[in-house]
């Protein structure tokens, strides 16, 4: 394991050394990939040169337990130094699992309204909210793309951006379908209505992941439109654009500016098409396999929350916790770090049975 550690070291040099080139310089992309690369080498390698420290205090605190003298507090730091070591091996052995490109990466969020009519646009909205204050707390910020309003208030569909480093490892757990047992606002009698909404989450591509031919897009401008189709501007703001080899399609009327429209749903775009892609290859060599924690599939029940009785159950992790107000709110960690320990656990398991 210190090998590897060592291997990316150098590596870290080497890339140092490469973006100082006059070559590299002048190509834009290729600084930007190597910017990347070094980038995620800079976490595990903070931890590597906290380890090295440790271990050499180690040592020396070994040589000076044989002294009279000073054997006692050797001994002493001895045992503390023993536990700071195996708890970064622990650390350094959860950094070399396989880890996903794209964990750095801002991402597009995409809620859609299921079954259950205006109750599930209702809840939509709910879940847009949520995600915009779990993201406020991790000092993310939140860009509209598109949304898509209902006259109660709820949203049929939203897209939105979640901008800020290290966005896509904490959200990509959200991909999947949540599920809502609530007493609607339209209903009378105080039944329970189960409705759903589907969420996915795509890590926002630059233009140094995908490179789209100005050729393969057809861009409409037109006027935004709010409740019923109405418009709501007076000069044609919103945008379509669509790609023309996929037949994939993104709209986006949020801002003001058609320049800032275009560019909102070029993100969107370069991210879904990175996403299409990426599923392709992966379905190419593996149909089954998971990608994120649970099957991956979007179409799967993730998560429910039932107002009634205050809890919310993540399906994945057998989990339930009874606070369903300050989850709504926007306090995700929880699940997103058992998520996450779940995942880790998984690659571990897999790891040592490759190995064995």
């Amino acid at each position: 394991m210190i090998d590897k550690f060592l291997l990316m070291k150098n590596r870290y040099e080497e890339l140092s050394e490469a973006i100082v080139q006059p070559e590299i310089l002048a190509d834009a992309p290729a600084y930007q990939q190597l910017l990347k690369e070094r980038a995620a080498l800079e976490e595990p390698l903070a931890v590597f040169a906290r380890y090295e420290d440790v271990h050499r205090r180690l040592l020396d605190a070994r040589e000076m337990a044989s002294d009279p003298e000073m054997g006692d507090i050797a001994r002493e730091e001895m045992a503390e130094l023993l536990q700071a070591e195996e708890a970064l091996l622990r650390e350094m052995q959860l950094l070399l699992l396989p880890r996903d490109p794209h964990d750095d990466n801002s991402v597009v969020m995409e809620i859609r309204a299921g079954a259950g009519g205006e109750e599930a646009c209702l809840f939509g909205a709910v879940l847009l909210r949520m995600y915009s204050r779990y993201a406020e707390r991790c000092g993310f910020r939140v860009e509209p793309v598109s949304t898509a309003p209902t006259e109660l208030g709820g949203v049929k569909e939203a897209v939105f951006s979640i901008v800020g480093k290290g966005a896509y490892a904490r959200m990509k757990y959200e991909s999947g379908v949540h599920r809502v047992q609530r007493v609607p606002v339209t209903e009378s009698n105080g039944k329970i209505q189960t409705s759903t909404c589907t969420v996915a989450v795509l890590p926002q591509a630059e233009e140094v992941d995908l490179r789209i031919d100005p050729k393969d897009l057809r861009v409409d401008v037109y006027r935004s439109t709010g409740h019923g189709g109405q418009c709501v501007n007076t000069t044609d703001s919103a945008v379509r654009i669509t790609h023309l080899p996929t037949g994939v399609v993104v709209t986006c009327q949020d801002q003001k500016s058609q320049l800032k429209n275009r560019d909102k749903a070029m993100q969107v775009l370069r991210s879904r098409l990175l996403d299409k892609m990426r599923s392709e290859k992966d379905a190419a060599y593996a149909e089954n396999r998971r990608q994120q924690v649970g099957t991956g599939d979007r179409s799967e029940r993730i998560r429910s929350y039932n107002f009634r009785e205050g809890r919310v159950t993540d399906h994945r992790l057998s989990m339930t916790l009874y606070r369903i107000d300050d989850i709504v709110d926007g306090d995700l960690q929880e699940f997103i770090d058992a998520l996450r320990q779940k995942e880790q656990a998984e690659l571990l398991l897999a790891q040592s049975q490759h190995n064995g």
